[in-house]
């Protein structure tokens, strides 16, 4: 496809083409191809990846870690007690050290700030693995699911429900507006996210041909959805505020009446893990044959072997 992104770090999809991402996910099939078949690569040999993680993590650990030894880099774990990341060291101190003994930086944790700041002075890529911001490697693994169900991301009616101004929100709103979806939030009011991104993502979506809802009207929001997407109703760090988000987000829950609405029989129910059943969606709709939330799981190591292949090889 003639792209290069080596030395790239990804911060957020913000800073990706539609034809950077579309070959992000066309080299991720790939690759995910050549693992089913049994083929070992070699793409990543020699090198050295660190991963940071002030959150907890089964997803993006598991993902970077396969990832890196399927393609012959090393992993290594550093949880928030194992290194001075902000503590007794700054962010830029740690970032020039890090930089100079590995090839790639995954940064997990609280603020957007910390892994701009890993991927400014690093002089390495540095890949977002979650921050309270954003969250771009699950998009792409959203992404590679629903091309695989699809065939296709162009015209996709994408619909999400509940926390309209979380990480998970905020980066799937850049991706879809970038890859020419119809995208739709489907949130109370006070939930929903900024207006300067919404705008941003507006500006994306005319671009694309593609379009950019946020509503309080979930009648109108599912009526045919080929992707209803949820996420839980309190992101790490607002427990507190679980009683009152409960209250508020209940009539945005998926359940099999919700998805019924859509009026179409091969919409797809989608959740990046992990689900708290009974909140944000049924038992019922999780374990249905349109629930391809295992699919996603999956695709986050192939779509992350992807990033870290382009940006490192």
């Amino acid at each position: 496809m003639g792209i290069n992104l080596r030395g790239r770090s990804l911060l957020t999809l913000k800073d990706f083409t539609a034809f950077e991402i579309n070959y992000l996910l066309e080299l991720a099939e790939d690759l995910k191809r050549k693992k089913k078949m049994g083929i070992k690569g070699e793409l990543l040999k020699g090198k050295n990846i660190a991963l940071l993680f002030e959150k907890p993590s089964t997803r993006t650990r598991c993902a970077f870690t396969v990832a890196c030894i399927d393609e012959g880099a090393h992993p290594e774990y550093l949880g928030k007690d194992d290194i001075q990341l902000g503590n007794k060291e700054s962010v830029e101190d740690t970032a020039r050290v890090l930089g100079r003994l590995f090839d790639g930086i995954q940064f997990r944790g609280f603020k957007q700030e910390t892994v701009e700041k890993l991927a400014k002075y690093s002089g390495v890529p540095v890949w977002n693995g979650l921050t309270d911001l954003y969250h771009p490697t699950q998009v792409l693994a959203d992404f590679l699911t629903i091309k695989e169900k699809f065939g296709r991301l162009k015209g996709i009616r994408f619909v999400y429900l509940g926390d309209g101004r979380n990480n998970m929100a905020n980066s799937l709103m850049i991706g879809a507006s970038k890859m020419g979806m119809d995208f739709v939030i489907a949130a109370p009011k006070s939930l929903w996210p900024e207006e300067a991104l919404i705008e941003e993502c507006k500006l994306f979506a005319k671009e694309s041909k593609g379009s950019v809802t946020i509503t309080e009207n979930i009648e109108e929001a599912t009526a045919g959805a080929d992707v209803i997407y949820t996420d839980v109703w309190c992101s790490m760090g607002e427990e507190d505020k679980a009683e009152e988000r409960i209250r508020l987000l209940k009539p945005y829950q998926v359940n099999s009446s919700l998805m019924k609405k859509t009026g179409k029989d091969e919409t797809i129910f989608m959740h990046c893990l992990p689900a708290v059943k009974g909140n944000e969606v049924t038992e019922e709709v999780f374990e249905s044959p349109q629930s391809v939330v295992f699919d996603e799981a999956e695709n986050r190591m192939h779509t992350i072997k992807a990033v870290m292949v382009s940006t490192l090889s």
